[in-house]
């Protein structure tokens, strides 16, 4: 039972297992999440914190379980990690900006952290291709789209600093 709970988690509820672009999909759906969840159910930033946090630290435990006795120790399956990696951003958005500001304004910026997000998921520059070409476990698996996140994060504070 724990071991398909795992799987669930781990692929966001099967939609890891949609053979084209399981990532993209996953980042997509992170962010349709985020945006329900700050914009329309208006819940808690704390709230949403704590939230991200145990899904982080689970994240490697069902990862773990999840890989074990695979082969590919990076499974295309495994998309928890893009839902970390995109939340990054978008949350750090969220909390940057208050609460004053426009649907369009949200989506645009959500628009672009997902671009970007997923720009830098997929070319892995350094340290993303560090964690994900030495650590073939977990860490490595949450880790590479951890440092994608803030990727996105510096990428849009030095563009704000250098249109001021």
């Amino acid at each position: 039972m724990i071991k398909i709970l795992n799987t669930l988690f781990v692929t966001m509820f099967g939609l890891g297992r949609i053979k084209l672009i399981p990532g993209t999909i996953g980042s997509l759906v992170t962010i349709i999440i985020l945006y329900i969840c700050f914009h329309i159910l208006n819940i808690s930033q704390n709230l949403i914190l704590f939230g991200l946090i145990i899904v982080f630290i689970y994240s490697f435990k069902a990862i773990a379980s999840h890989i074990k006795n695979k082969k590919n120790k990076d499974p295309k399956e495994v998309i928890i990690d893009e839902f970390i990696g995109q939340s990054i951003p978008v949350y750090l958005y969220e909390i940057s900006h208050g609460v004053d500001k426009s649907s369009y304004e949200a989506v645009l910026f959500y628009s672009i952290c997902f671009i970007l997000f997923r720009i830098f998921d997929i070319l892995k520059p350094f340290p993303v291709s560090f964690f994900d070409r030495n650590y073939k476990n977990s860490f490595g698996v949450i880790m590479d789209d951890v440092c994608a996140g803030f990727y996105v994060v510096l990428s849009l504070i030095c563009f704000m600093v250098l249109i001021n």
